[in-house]
C-alpha cells in the first residue's frame, strides 16, 4: 500500500492480487466505432494481465468477437438509444449490482450505457466505474456525477460535459492492419471512398452529390461506399445512397483499416462527429483525407498538410478539397502516416489503463 493507504496498482494490477477484472459494457450488439475502440482497449487490457468481461444487450457480432478474444460475455440492456428509452437499463439494475460485486472497475462504453450508474448507489464494495463519452451529447445528466473516471473521444466532446472533469483519450487505430484484397476491380483512375455507417448524421449524401464534379476534375476517378446502416435510422437516405448510379456501393469488411490502403482519398463528410476513428484508420495506411470541419474533426486531421476541411452540407467544396487532396497524395499520405503515430492503440491502452487502474 501506498502512504495513504490506497493499493497500488502496476500494470493494471493492484500489488497483491494476480489480475485485475473489468467488465466493459456495450449498449449495442452491432460493432460501430464507438464499439471497435472498446475491443481494442479490451485486448490490450487482457495482454497486460487483466480478465476481461464483455456485456451487450444480446447476440450478434460483439458478442463473437468477445468469445473468439477468449473474454467472457453477459447479456446487459441498457435501453434503447432514443430519449427516454431507459426502461432496459433499470431492469437491468439487479443484474448489473451482481455482476459489479465481482470485478474491479465498471467500463460503461458510451452515454445509453450512464443509465446503470444508479445500480450501484449504496453499494459498500463497489469497482471503479468509469464512464467513456462517444457522443456530442446536448448536456450531462447528474447521476453521471457518480463516476470515478469520466473519459471523453476529444476536447469537443468534453466541452460539453461541464462539471465531470473529463479526460481527452483520442481514439486507438492499429498502425499496421493485415492486408486486405479490395471488393472493387482493378483501373487506372484513383479511387475516392467513404467507410463506414451510410446514415444522414455521416453526410454520405453530399459525397454521391460531389461525385460527378470530381470525375470532371479527374476523369476516370471512382467513387466507392463501403458500409450500410445496421441501425436501420433512416432507411429511405440510406437507398438513397446505396442505389445512387453516382457511386459503387459494397458491404461492409471487418478489416476496414486494411481496406483503406488501397483508396487514394478517404472522405467523411459528416455533419457531427466526436472524433473521426476511420479518419485516423485512414492517416495510419498512407491514406490522406477529406473531413468537415465539425465537432472533433480538426482534433485528428491538420488542414492543408494530411489532408483538408470543409464545411458541412456543401458538395461543391468537397469536390475541391477532393481534387487538391488527389493532386498532393504522395505528399499528404506520407505526412497523415506520421501525424497517426499519435493514436497507436498501444499508447492508448498504456493511457487508458492509468486513468482507470488509479
Amino acid at each position: 500500500m501506498n502512504a495513504g493507504g490506497a493499493l497500488e496498482w502496476r500494470s493494471g494490477c493492484p500489488m497483491g492480487r494476480t489480475s485485475s477484472r473489468i467488465l466493459a459494457v456495450s449498449a449495442v450488439s452491432w460493432p460501430g466505432g464507438a464499439e471497435i475502440t472498446l475491443m481494442r482497449l479490451l485486448r490490450g487490457l487482457a495482454a497486460r494481465g487483466w480478465t476481461v468481461t464483455v456485456a451487450a444487450p444480446g447476440p450478434g457480432p460483439l458478442r463473437d468477437e468477445a468469445l473468439a478474444a477468449g473474454f467472457a460475455f453477459e447479456r446487459i440492456g441498457s435501453g434503447r438509444l432514443a430519449r427516454r428509452g431507459g426502461a432496459a437499463a433499470v431492469l437491468s439494475w439487479p443484474r448489473v449490482r451482481r455482476l459489479a460485486g465481482a470485478v474491479d472497475v465498471l467500463y460503461l462504453n458510451g452515454a445509453v450505457c450512464g443509465r446503470l450508474i444508479p445500480a450501484l448507489a449504496g453499494r459498500r464494495r463497489a469497482p471503479r466505474v468509469v464512464l467513456h463519452v462517444h457522443d456530442m451529447v446536448a448536456r450531462a445528466p447528474r447521476m453521471w456525477r457518480r463516476a470515478d473516471v469520466v473519459l471523453a473521444d476529444s476536447a469537443a466532446v468534453a466541452r460539453r460535459l461541464g462539471g465531470l472533469d473529463p479526460e481527452v483519450v483520442h481514439l486507438p487505430v492499429e498502425l499496421e492492419p493485415p492486408a486486405a484484397e479490395p471488393p472493387w476491380d482493378g483501373g487506372a483512375g484513383p479511387v475516392v471512398g467513404f467507410v463506414g455507417r451510410v446514415e444522414p448524421r455521416k453526410g454520405v449524401l453530399d459525397l454521391v452529390r460531389a461525385a460527378p464534379l470530381i470525375r470532371r476534375g479527374a476523369p476516370g476517378a471512382r467513387v466507392v461506399v463501403v458500409g450500410e446502416d445496421p441501425y436501420r435510422s433512416d432507411p429511405a437516405y440510406t437507398a438513397a445512397v446505396l442505389r445512387s448510379p453516382e457511386i459503387e456501393h459494397h458491404p461492409w469488411t471487418a478489416n476496414a483499416p486494411g481496406l483503406m490502403r488501397h483508396l487514394d482519398v478517404l472522405v467523411l463528410p459528416s455533419r457531427q462527429e466526436p472524433f473521426g476513428t476511420v479518419l485516423a484508420e485512414a492517416m495510419a495506411v498512407g491514406t490522406p483525407v477529406v473531413a468537415t470541419r465539425v465537432d472533433g474533426l480538426p482534433e485528428v486531421v491538420e488542414d492543408g498538410v494530411t489532408g483538408r476541411l470543409v464545411a458541412p452540407g456543401d458538395p461543391e467544396a468537397l469536390a475541391a478539397a477532393v481534387l487538391e487532396v488527389l493532386g498532393r497524395r504522395g505528399e499528404m499520405g506520407a505526412a497523415a502516416r506520421r501525424s497517426a503515430r499519435r493514436f497507436a492503440a498501444e499508447t492508448y491502452v498504456e493511457r487508458v489503463e492509468a486513468l482507470i487502474g488509479r
